[in-house]
């Protein structure tokens, strides 16, 4: 009996096992390689093709950019150096044209003695985003990024200092127009004011006013033509421009759109479906060739004010639609929460609506932000030498005809490291602002 008891009774572990290695195929680089690449006869075949494509790549690439040259002063002299290594002329990528074109590929034709003012420029406008973009910066600093776009204005154009200051004097009039006015009269009569009074005093006491503030104290440095501005610089103007002035108007479209207001919801409704429905090409075609003919005769109007101008426009309508799109996410309750506490409608979008709708929205926003800068190369079309432009003309010199990658590979990292720079801190503020949720 004892004997069938000891038989059938099972063993009970007293004491735990020692903590044991997970196998080889179950940990690391191995685990992943055998999950991500081969996991099926599918990713198996997908990943063998891969490896070949990379493999194919790679070894017409690494040599081309191993073999390469930095030093001729013509593609006929990088081919002759090319010849001494025992290569073809396509053995070695010649970016000796980078080399030596590189002030041309990123400021055009503008002055050499005068490089120094595009890059403080550069560097005040950094100054002045950063507290835009950073809320560890002090608040007090938002004042520099107001006077910073004056400042890179006459930086880079040059004239008189006075220019950017009685224009920015014109956003104070607004201001002015909007706080009083819209006491006395209402908040629509102090918007109109603020846009239209701003707009004529522009228009009739701007030149005047500089004109005799210029000769009592002359304020000026040399002045730089739109024509000689070129390159990334140019890129840089159009892009950071438009995309500084779209995203306020595409809010104001957004908002517009959902009005209750008949005017303003089929105005704001005309002009996003007219702006998307045509593709940006043709808006600078219609600011180089046709829109002097609505100008007054003997009127010089600035073709790359026209194309920021028509850049600014057609961006705004895409920021619009996507922030409305934000606004369509939110919950009917957020609405009613603002009603709930008493708040107007300028009070109740402010603080409540629009802080959420624009964070579910930036994604859109930067995508839309990415989009434009990169559409910046299309002014090529309407003769201003951006990037690809100047490629061009660099490509037609006797020295450089003949030369095509290495000129499209430099400027594809510029473009490159400005996009990426812009995908980063989208991802940044996303997070921020998802922890400060929490």
């Amino acid at each position: 009996m004892s004997e069938t008891h000891a038989e059938t009774t099972r063993f009970v572990r007293t004491e735990m096992l020692a903590e044991q290695e997970p196998p080889i195929t179950e940990k690391g680089i191995v685990k992943w390689i055998r999950e991500n690449l081969f996991s099926g006869w599918l990713n198996v075949i997908l990943t063998v093709l891969s490896l070949f494509v990379i493999y194919w790549v790679l070894a017409a690439l690494v040599p081309w950019l191993a073999n390469s040259v930095w030093t001729t002063g013509s593609l006929a002299e990088c081919r002759e150096v090319l010849a001494e290594k025992g290569l073809n002329s396509h053995g070695g990528a010649c970016f000796s044209v980078i080399t030596e074109r590189w002030p041309q590929l990123i400021f055009g034709f503008y002055p050499p003695e005068l490089y120094w003012r595009p890059i403080v420029a550069f560097v005040i406008f950094l100054l002045g985003i950063a507290p835009v973009l950073f809320q560890s910066m002090p608040r007090q600093a938002l004042w520099g990024s107001l006077a910073a776009p004056f400042l890179v204005y006459w930086m880079i154009w040059g004239g008189s200092l006075w220019g950017p200051i009685i224009t920015a004097a014109g956003f104070g009039v607004g201001a002015l127009a909007f706080v009083f006015i819209g006491k006395a009269a209402g908040n629509i009569l102090g918007t109109i004011s603020a846009i239209l009074l701003p707009i004529l005093f522009w228009l009739f006491l701007t030149g005047p006013i500089v004109a005799g503030l210029s000769g009592a104290i002359p304020l000026e440095i040399t002045k730089v033509e739109s024509n000689d501005i070129g390159g990334f610089m140019l890129a840089l103007i159009i892009g950071i421009s438009g995309i500084i002035l779209s995203l306020p108007l595409g809010i104001l479209l957004a908002l517009g759109r959902q009005s209750h207001l008949f005017i303003i919801n089929k105005v704001s409704v005309a002009f996003i479906e007219v702006i998307r429905g045509v593709p940006l090409i043709v808006w600078l075609f219609t600011a180089s060739l046709l829109l002097n003919y609505f100008l007054p005769p003997g009127t010089n109007f600035d073709l790359m004010l026209r194309v920021i101008i028509m850049v600014t426009l057609f961006a705004s309508a895409y920021i619009a639609e996507v922030v409305r799109g934000g606004l369509a996410a939110l919950p009917k309750g957020q609405y009613e929460a603002a009603d709930a506490l008493g708040l107007d409608y300028a009070k109740s979008m402010r603080l409540i609506i629009l802080p959420q709708a624009l964070k579910i929205s930036i994604p859109g926003i930067v995508n839309t932000f990415i989009g434009l800068f990169k559409d910046t190369t299309l002014v090529v079309f309407i003769g201003l030498l951006d990037p690809i432009g100047l490629s061009n003309a660099i490509r037609a010199t006797t020295e450089w005809n003949g030369i095509y990658w290495e000129l499209f590979i430099f400027i594809g990292l510029m473009f490159f490291i400005f996009c990426y720079s812009m995908s980063r801190y989208s991802i940044f503020l996303e997070k921020k602002l998802q922890r400060e949720h929490r």
